[in-house]
């Protein structure tokens, strides 16, 4: 795997779907069940999208892709989130 970023980069991919500053939510990992905010989370940008790992487990909490002008989410590795 590259080397990532922290999970502020999310900011504008979650605020086009949430109207609001998402990087400050919380999120309950399903794999360690760590709850953390969402800027701690390690961000690696794989075009068209990125993959969002806990930072305590390294499991995907969730993924983003843009295509044909979309962007899908896929939010499977959180258990809960909260804003």
């Amino acid at each position: 795997m590259s080397d990532h970023v922290d999970g502020n980069v999310l900011a504008g991919p979650l605020l086009e779907l949430f109207r609001e500053d998402m990087t400050t939510a919380t999120a309950r990992c399903a794999a360690c069940g760590d709850v953390s905010v969402l800027a701690t989370a390690m961000v690696y940008d794989a075009a068209p999208g990125w993959c969002v790992r806990c930072h305590v487990c390294g499991d995907v909490l969730m993924t983003f892709v843009r295509a044909a002008g979309r962007l899908r989410v896929d939010l499977r590795g959180i258990t809960a989130l909260e804003v």
